[in-house]
């Protein structure tokens, strides 16, 4: 199956739900999905499966495709961050996965700097310095390759497997916001020092230190795009039963 057809399946259909354009409660069949999009059922079937899978939607037999509500989406789901970036619900998003990492981040790094074994304490270093490297040459896209790498490996390095897990819907946001020009053109030298203190303290086994640092760079982080989400409403999805 042609990896950009599935795409570019998934996409339509899923980008349409998260932006409002297809409703929940809509029963959408997949022989229009053929007909609109020229694609074989195949291609729509799998689309379909990864959807669901992302809680969009639930096909049901001599039924179709069931639009699913946003308290059934799961939120961590890297397709669903970046259709969300994309849409209206941008402000929203970016504040929900800023305030995740601000609650997260720092302990992943104080538990990092008691736990991380050698060889990811030192990947960190490296990292840091090629970083702090591309930030200065203003090398947007090795920095935005480099900063999520680092950010993964500070929570793998905890010992957490579910902070580990964020690492995904992090990285997400990271290209999204890069990619919707809400990154500086130059990282701060503040960030990319901070970013080497964190390296250091996790290097030096230092818990408070490297929380400090790392709640540093996340402050920084809320001060450069709190205006996107400061006169958006918050959500309050009703648990799903």
């Amino acid at each position: 199956m042609p990896t950009s057809l599935h795409q570019q399946a998934v996409d339509h259909l899923g980008s349409r739900i998260i932006d409002g354009s297809v409703l929940p409660g809509e029963v959408v069949l997949a022989s229009e999905l053929e007909d609109e999009l020229g694609f074989s059922r195949s291609v729509i079937r799998e689309a379909v499966r990864v959807l669901a899978s992302a809680g969009l939607v639930v096909s049901t037999k001599r039924v179709g495709i069931k639009v699913q509500p946003a308290e059934h989406w799961n939120p961590f789901d890297p397709l669903v961050i970046r259709w969300r970036l994309a849409s209206e619900g941008q402000g929203a998003q970016l504040r929900s996965l800023t305030e995740l990492r601000v609650a997260v981040e720092p302990m992943a790094a104080e538990l990092a700097a008691e736990h991380a074994p050698a060889e990811f304490c030192a990947e960190l270093l490296n990292l840091a310095a090629r970083m702090r490297h591309a930030g200065r040459e203003g090398d947007l896209d090795s920095f935005l390759e480099l900063d999520i790498r680092f950010h993964a490996l500070v929570l793998a390095a905890s010992g957490n497997e579910m902070f580990a897990n964020l690492a995904h819907p992090i990285g997400e946001t990271l290209r999204g916001r890069t990619e919707l020009g809400l990154m500086p053109e130059h990282p701060h030298e503040e960030a990319l020092a901070w970013h080497q203190g964190v390296a250091d303290a996790i290097s030096a086994h230092d818990p408070k230190r490297a929380r400090e640092s790392m709640e540093l760079i996340m402050r920084r982080t809320v001060q450069e795009i709190y205006e996107v989400w400061a006169h958006k409403p918050r959500l309050f999805p009703r648990p799903v039963r």
